[in-house]
C-alpha cells in the first residue's frame, strides 16, 4: 500500500481507534482486506504501538497528581541521552520521557497519589541517578486540551451572529 494511504490510515486511527476496518477502508478508498493487512504490518513494525482513549480524569472521582519534570543531564559518551532516558522510563510512575531542546534535556511526566509521592520520587529516585544534574518539577493543575481534544464543558459557538 502506498505511503500516503498508510499515513491516512494512521491519522484516522489516531483520531478514533474504534472505527471498523470497513469504515477506514471506505474513507481511504481501499479494500477492507488491504486495510487490515496494512494495519497488521504497522503493528508488526511497531508503528502502531497501542490503542487508547482520551479520558477527562477530572470527571472521575480518582485523585491523582501529575507532574512534568524538566531534567538536565550530562550525556554519556557513545550513548548520549539514551541510557539515562532508559533508566528513567523504567520507573513505574513515569508515564513518558521525551528528549527536548532548550535549557533542559529530558521532560518526564510522572503520576502519583499525592504531591509527597512525586516529591519522594524526584528526591530519592530521579535526582540520585548518575549524570542527572538538576530537576524542575511542575504540577499539572487543570487540563484544557489534550491530544487535540478540548475538555471544556462550555464549548459553544463563539462566533458573532451576523444578520442581513
Amino acid at each position: 500500500m502506498e505511503t500516503s494511504k498508510r499515513d491516512a490510515i494512521l491519522k484516522i486511527l489516531h483520531q478514533n481507534g474504534r472505527l471498523s476496518t470497513e469504515t477506514i477502508a471506505t474513507m481511504v478508498g481501499e479494500s477492507t482486506e488491504a486495510v487490515k493487512q496494512a494495519i497488521k504490518e504497522m503493528e508488526d513494525e511497531r508503528i502502531i504501538l497501542r490503542y487508547s482513549a482520551t479520558i477527562n480524569w477530572e470527571r472521575v472521582k480518582t485523585e491523582r497528581v501529575t507532574a512534568v519534570i524538566d531534567v538536565k543531564v550530562t550525556p554519556q559518551r557513545e550513548v548520549g541521552f539514551d541510557a539515562i532516558a532508559e533508566r528513567v522510563y523504567r520507573f513505574a510512575e513515569v508515564k513518558s520521557v521525551t528528549l527536548m531542546s532548550g535549557a533542559f534535556d529530558l521532560q518526564v511526566v510522572v503520576e502519583g497519589d499525592d504531591i509527597r509521592e512525586i516529591a519522594r520520587f524526584v528526591s530519592e529516585r530521579l535526582s540520585t541517578i548518575e549524570h542527572v544534574i538538576s530537576t524542575t518539577t511542575h504540577f499539572l493543575l487543570k487540563t484544557y486540551k489534550s491530544d487535540g481534544v478540548i475538555f471544556d464543558d462550555n464549548e459553544h459557538d463563539r462566533r458573532l451572529v451576523v444578520t442581513p
